[in-house]
């Protein structure tokens, strides 16, 4: 019950932030091919890139990669909220009766390793529909795939298992970085509010608070995994199903260095805290909430 009910939560807030995420991809995308005189600024910032991609795509342009998008959440957040919910009840991340902060970002990363591995597949076919624009706006390689199954057929034809996998180099460690960062700050932070006793013990504004503490904690240590991780999945591959651009992810984040500096590997950092803030405060505020329903209804 509890890779259920952490799957839902994190579906009921991708349906929030899914057009935030589209805008993010689209930010991370732009200027990846300037080597090849394709570069061109269409996105000033998240709020120029809202509203230009509402404009020529329309609204459904801002809600593309929808169903693979539900189908990821729920199974990767499902699996890595599972994981540390069972870790949790086990009493392993708690010290003489206090959540330790090494404990609890340990079993964050081993939660989100296993995560990343088991939603990296229909995480890069979401990547692919994210990325799919009109040509006037279009960023990065074009992928034309017609929706979530044909995505996963195609490149299941043309690349095999492991052409499925292709890109979890830089998932992994961005999905574990994330994870950790995110449940251990969350639990450290839901702690400190009871603590302080700005609100009631079970009130849902505890998890509220720690949700948006551990947003910002978050997108700061997740967002050059994130632009890296874009990158790798989004690539042109030969008829080996080799990347075109990078061999991995320490060749993506070195060139990505190289050529963009610093701020490339922090590229749509806005659109990423306007879609993982929201959606860290929502999930985890969802889950913790299901969580407590599910106790008191069991």
């Amino acid at each position: 019950m509890d890779f259920v009910l952490s799957g839902a939560a994190a579906c009921g807030a991708c349906l929030f932030t899914n057009p935030l995420e589209v805008v993010k991809t689209r930010m991370q995308l732009q200027g990846e091919l300037k080597s090849r005189g394709t570069y061109q600024v269409y996105y000033r910032n998240v709020f120029h890139a809202f509203y230009t991609i509402g404009k020529v795509d329309g609204l459904a342009g801002l809600q593309k990669g929808l169903v693979p998008g539900l189908f990821y959440q729920f199974f990767m957040n499902g699996v890595r909220l599972g994981s540390y919910a069972i870790i949790e009840s086990s009493g392993y991340i708690h010290t003489n009766g206090r959540v330790s902060a090494v404990k609890t970002t340990v079993a964050g990363a081993v939660a989100g390793v296993v995560g990343a591995v088991m939603g990296s597949p229909i995480y890069l076919v979401k990547t692919h529909l994210q990325s799919q624009s009109t040509s006037c706006i279009a960023v990065g390689h074009q992928y034309k795939h017609q929706g979530m199954i044909h995505a996963l057929v195609a490149i299941y034809r043309e690349q095999g298992v492991l052409g499925l996998w292709r890109g979890s180099s830089a998932a992994v460690p961005r999905v574990s970085v994330g994870s950790a960062a995110q449940l251990s700050t969350f639990s450290s932070s839901k702690e400190l509010v009871i603590d302080l006793q700005v609100f009631p013990k079970n009130s849902w504004l505890v998890a509220l608070s720690a949700g948006m503490i551990s947003s910002v904690v978050v997108v700061l240590a997740m967002t050059p995994f994130d632009v890296v991780s874009t990158r790798l999945y989004n690539q042109p591959v030969d008829h080996l199903g080799k990347g075109q651009l990078y061999k991995g992810f320490t060749d993506c984040f070195s060139k990505t260095l190289k050529k963009e500096g610093l701020t490339g590997l922090y590229k749509g950092l806005g659109a990423s805290y306007f879609r993982l803030g929201p959606h860290t405060i929502l999930s985890l505020f969802f889950w913790d909430e299901l969580r407590k329903f599910y106790k008191q209804f069991r």
